[in-house]
């Protein structure tokens, strides 16, 4: 992917589509967080051992997630289900929120990102990753941080105490944009030159 990428993004990248606005590089992808707890090792005195409380109920809310590596900015969306409209909406609301700007969007190849119903806006264009290749997304490393430092040993007692915690976590953040700079802009992706003339 890393070798191919710049011939793949110069054919997304015709002159006569981006008509001279700033390309933007984004890596998309979607996570889901309930209420079943991700035990984490934690600190505790010694001699004391930590005690952490288990919840088994299986209720999600899904977040769709864009982030720009280069720019270290977060674009997200919570919502109740993962599918074809959702990311629809996510991508006008995207599009609508870098209005001025070209983005080429690498996403990986669930089945809402290849449906002939989703509709891509005019600046966006989708680049898909090659199947089973995780490690090769950035956002992939921002949903890890949310989990680390939002979620970690925690038990909410209903759906909307997840939903809060998201709505307190996502934007603490996207505030951060050196920290998701440093997280996401890889080296072979700070590489890309996607703006020259």
């Amino acid at each position: 992917m890393e070798k191919k990428l710049p011939e793949t993004l110069a054919a997304l990248m015709k002159p006569e589509e981006v008509h001279g606005r700033r390309v933007r590089l984004m890596f998309q992808d979607e996570a889901r967080f309930g209420r079943m707890v991700r035990i984490r090792r934690c600190w505790a005195p010694s001699p004391k051992r930590p005690t952490v409380c288990n919840g088994y109920e299986r209720e999600f809310v899904y977040v769709y997630g864009a982030v720009s590596p280069i720019e270290g900015e977060f674009d997200w969306m919570t919502c109740r289900q993962m599918n074809t409209e959702r990311m629809t909406e996510f991508l006008a609301q995207v599009s609508a929120a870098h209005a001025t700007e070209f983005m080429v969007m690498v996403v990986d190849g669930a089945s809402s990102h290849v449906s002939k119903d989703l509709v891509v806006p005019e600046n966006i264009r989708l680049l898909r990753l090659p199947p089973y290749a995780p490690e090769l997304n950035p956002q992939e490393h921002v949903w890890d941080e949310v989990r680390e430092k939002e979620f970690p040993n925690r038990v909410f007692n209903d759906l909307s105490s997840v939903i809060r915690q998201l709505e307190a976590g996502l934007p603490r953040l996207a505030a951060n944009t050196q920290g998701l700079h440093s997280l996401t802009a890889w080296p072979w992706i700070i590489s890309l030159n996607l703006n020259a003339t």
